[in-house]
């Protein structure tokens, strides 16, 4: 039998040569040897049988099922599925987006390291590397515009350690060459890490681009249905043994059985889900970017977004995602009241999910508004991610509602 394959059925081929939408049905499935179930059973244990002689066992060994905090079989599987839809070695789960990035800094990261950050990133990492790990262990952290390629390079130094950015920016959707900043990275000794949450699999792999470590929200797109929470590091063996070794075991950041059970089941739509939300995405984008009440639009589909090419060049050609950024014409009071005459569209935090949500952010953000561009300082921006209702009904609801805020 073929490890990481569906148990029960040896006469199928090895994970490796399968396509993306079979192995999201059959990554990481695991047929339950007690009842015969076809799928894999939510094991809610938090124990497992020990060895007749545990005594001279490794108690934080993660490669074991012996306790739930270092390691448990669905956690195991969502892991093996997670690493195939990469095309990657291995995979570590933890119980949110955050609990994986900070696994990642505090694995690689130690007093008197640097590191690079995109200067526009999600304000979980601002704070970590703004605020927390340079006061409380003496890491230093210098914020670059990840699209100006001169001034990635002229921020490396002899003691930086890591370069962290998104594939496309949250909010601003500026987009990141992956290949080119893997290219900096590795130049001088550092690692490259990609939050890929935007551009899940099979939309964008950036460990084939360069990146050494790809993290996932499985809050967001992999889950894709608004019920769990939980978080990935994906890559090379070497990499996120370690990442398990130190984090994972003695952080206590663990997803719980049934979130990775909830994320595991979620995600084998992924290949139906993504592509949908993808080309409605391009439509409202369009809409939005024509109609005259919009002050602006920043989605890598449009012509008119800054790394057009680079998003052409890096997801090739059609697909960009399914977040964007816009703004009303008007102040706060207008962005608000234009979200408020929504119907279809509800307002709430977070992305990927299988309804379409928005929110309204303003101008200010993480180190002040000059971080973000000046359409973004003068309007703020609403934050769109489009979900799997019908294009049409988007774009009606959304013109409606830019009828009714004008017209009060």
């Amino acid at each position: 039998m073929l490890e990481n394959k569906v148990q029960g059925h040896p006469d199928k081929e090895d994970l490796s040569s399968l396509s993306f939408g079979t192995l999201a049905v059959h990554g990481g499935n695991m047929m339950d040897a007690t009842t015969g179930a076809i799928r894999t059973p939510l094991v809610m244990a938090n124990s497992y049988r020990l060895p007749d002689d545990p005594s001279t066992m490794d108690w934080s060994d993660p490669d074991g099922l012996t306790y739930t905090r270092n390691a448990g079989h669905n956690q195991v599987c969502l892991e093996k599925k997670l690493a195939a839809m990469e095309r990657a070695d291995e995979c570590a789960v933890f119980a949110t987006g955050v609990a994986a990035l900070y696994s990642v800094f505090f694995t690689f990261l130690k007093t008197g390291d640097h590191v690079v950050v995109g200067d526009v990133t999600y304000e979980a990492v601002w704070r970590l590397f703004e605020e927390l790990l340079p006061k409380r262990y003496g890491i230093e952290a210098t914020f670059v515009d990840m699209s100006n390629l001169d001034a990635v390079e002229a921020a490396m130094r002899p003691n930086t350690k890591l370069v962290h950015t998104e594939t496309i920016a949250n909010p601003t959707t500026k987009v990141a060459d992956v290949a080119a900043l893997a290219q900096i990275a590795h130049s001088t000794g550092a690692m490259l890490s990609i939050d890929a949450t935007f551009t899940p699999p099979p939309m964008f792999r950036a460990l084939e681009h360069g990146a050494d470590l790809a993290i996932h929200s499985l809050t967001k797109y992999i889950n894709g249905h608004g019920d769990a929470m939980g978080g990935a590091v994906i890559g090379r063996s070497a990499l996120v043994r370690a990442i398990k070794h130190e984090a994972l075991v003695d952080l206590g950041g663990t997803a719980s059985p049934f979130n990775a059970w909830l994320i595991m089941r979620g995600s084998v739509t992924l290949p139906l889900r993504l592509p949908r939300q993808m080309s409605s995405a391009k439509k409202v984008a369009s809409f939005l970017d024509a109609h005259p009440r919009v002050a602006y639009v920043m989605y890598p589909g449009l012509f008119s977004h800054p790394q057009h090419e680079v998003a052409v060049r890096q997801f090739g050609g059609e697909h960009f995602g399914a977040v964007m950024a816009f703004a009303v014409e008007g102040g706060p009071d207008v962005q608000n009241r234009f979200v408020s005459n929504l119907r279809i569209v509800t307002s709430a935090v977070s992305l990927g999910h299988d309804e379409t949500l928005i929110v309204h952010v303003g101008a200010e953000g993480r180190g002040g508004s000059d971080r973000y561009p000046k359409l973004f300082q003068k309007y703020g921006h609403l934050r769109l991610s489009v979900g799997l209702e019908d294009a049409e009904d988007l774009i009606s609801d959304l013109s409606r509602a830019l009828d009714q805020t004008f017209a009060d």
